[in-house]
């Protein structure tokens, strides 16, 4: 029986009953979304617009934009961020871009910048505000010479890699290439690449659309400071236009793969990030019952001498109903979810695609070898599905690097006793990055959740309940949840995790004094920190 066959009997086999019951559910969990999915609106209310002052005395001098769409609504990845807007605006030239500022700050609109909207809070777009679909500014050139390419803020790392590939590869992205380029800066990404850090590292420049429709350079050396708040800045200082980033060769690597103890990570990392020819790293922790954070399965990329290697064209994800479905399965009970964690441990290495060739025939037994744009060329269409009534959420939490074993214990407890429902559990390798609002302040580990929920009002509680205690229990290990998720959490949470949040928020004001750039999560918690500005202020001017 071959590895398709036999995983797909595993399935079939996990399935509670029979027959047409058992038809029905394959049916289901495998089904291919028809497009995406719309829950409702669970963001907390914000105040409503008009929101700024509306100059009268040039009152209709500027024409309208071309509007993609008028009113309406728009939504994010999360499926539960329905929001009412002014309309959409997707934008092909930077005057184009410059008309829509003109035109907001005429009539007291704010502005969102958006890309494919995979935060989860609201941060791309607000009630009453015009959306910047950002997708069509989407360029890509590559400059050997400098070793950097130059790209749109609408293009995804999918589309760079298909431009790059196969020579070069980006140094820095996220870890899976759906994202836009946009969207990673405005979070400071990271990814895959334990040496390389976040986004923030492999950004030469950034081309920046300020409030008043001027267009500045920002860098690490041409006004570093509001270069490191636009970065990990959630697109409140202006419209990111185009950046400048550094690529590496698209090395070849030899793919391997360890089962450990949880409590053994941090030591194999201690080796791992000595082995300089190690380029790509990343764990995943078990999620089943009986194993549930405390097996791991630990996967690393090494450099290999490329000679005679021949870089196949980039392929796009396979097997992807059969992924679906093995992931929807594994939400429906503990039993499954047991049997999609064997599968990962003992059928998954069957369906690894080994893409570089030799020029000779390959021996019997050799290694499995992957170019560099490989592993991080995945689009997980598997993750999306047609299922109703239910959403799949993400969470992140960065930890200094002595908390990761005494955090994960503290997390198994809450999760059993909250009871929920973990489809995919992560860690990754971060380093102390820089930026104004950053989630690293020293070198950490980040734990990943993808949890399942109901999209009632119910399921709304139960994963705002806990969210909030794990970003409790994160603050307890010295550590930060990340940003780009759901507004779970209150004011006094944000500002203990990032205390750094009511100068970053003053500096928005002066560079973005009348509030043109905003989101849903600006809307909601700025008013509630200002509190925390004006107690400052005595102080500051005080010295």
């Amino acid at each position: 029986m071959g590895p398709r066959r036999l995983l797909a009997g595993v399935a079939a086999l996990a399935l509670i009953g029979s027959g047409a019951v058992a038809t029905r559910v394959v049916l289901e969990d495998s089904a291919e979304p028809e497009g995406p999915k719309d829950c409702g609106d669970a963001l907390p209310v914000v105040a409503p617009l008009p929101l700024r002052s509306v100059s009268t005395s040039n009152a209709g001098s500027v024409a309208e934009p071309g509007w993609a769409q008028r009113g309406g609504t728009i939504n994010d990845a999360s499926c539960l961020s329905q929001t009412t807007v002014a309309g959409i605006v997707s934008p092909r030239s930077a005057e184009e871009v410059a008309q829509v500022l003109a035109y907001a700050r005429e009539r007291g609109l704010t502005v969102s910048a958006a890309g494919v909207k995979h935060s989860m809070g609201g941060q791309a777009f607000r009630r009453g505000g015009i959306v910047l679909d950002m997708t069509q500014l989407a360029d890509v050139r590559l400059d050997e010479a400098r070793g950097t390419v130059t790209v749109g803020a609408g293009a995804t790392w999918h589309a760079i890699q298909e431009a790059i590939h196969p020579r070069f590869a980006v140094k820095a992205m996220q870890s899976s290439d759906i994202f836009s380029v946009g969207g990673s800066i405005a979070v400071n990404a990271h990814g895959m690449d334990h040496q390389a850090g976040a986004l923030m590292r492999s950004i030469r420049s950034l081309q920046l659309m300020l409030a008043d429709g001027s267009i500045v350079t920002v860098s690490p050396s041409e006004r570093p400071e509001l270069f490191r708040h636009v970065v990990g800045g959630y697109g409140l200082f202006g419209i990111v236009l185009t950046a400048e980033l550094d690529v590496v060769p698209n090395d070849i690597y030899e793919s391997d793969r360890t089962v450990i103890e949880y409590r053994d990570f941090p030591r194999l990392f201690e080796s791992i990030e000595a082995d300089r020819d190690i380029g790509l790293m990343y764990v995943h922790l078990s999620t089943a019952p009986g194993s549930l954070l405390r097996e791991g399965i630990v996967y690393t990329y090494r450099r290999v001498d490329d000679t005679g290697l021949e870089r196949q064209p980039l392929a796009e994800a396979s097997s992807t109903k059969l992924r679906r479905l093995l992931l929807n399965l594994s939400k429906r009970n503990d039993f499954l979810k047991t049997t999609k964690w064997w599968a990962e441990r003992h059928l998954e290495p069957r369906f690894e695609s080994c893409t570089v060739t030799r020029a000779q025939a390959m021996g019997e037994g050799e290694a499995c070898l992957v170019s560099r744009n490989d592993p991080m060329h995945d689009s997980v269409p598997y993750l999306r599905n047609a299922l109703p009534r239910e959403t799949d959420i993400l969470h992140e939490y960065f930890l200094p690097r002595a908390e990761l074993v005494g955090f994960l214990d503290e997390l198994r407890e809450v999760l059993e006793r909250r009871e929920a429902n973990l489809l995919n559990a992560s860690v990754r390798v971060v380093h102390g990055e820089a930026n104004a609002l950053t989630y690293a302040p020293e070198p950490a580990f980040s734990v990943v959740l993808y949890i399942n929920q109901s999209t009632d009002a119910e399921g709304n509680d139960r994963m705002a309940a806990l969210t909030s205690e794990l970003i409790d229990l994160t603050a307890r290990h010295r550590g930060r949840f990340f940003l780009p998720y759901q507004l779970h959490y209150t004011a006094e949470q944000l500002v203990r995790s990032y205390p750094e949040l009511p100068a970053f928020l003053e500096v928005k004001r002066q560079w973005d004094p009348d509030g043109l750039f905003s989101n849903t999560w600006y809307a909601r918690y700025a008013p509630q920190v200002a509190g925390t500005l004006a107690a400052r202020a005595p102080e500051a001017r005080g010295q």
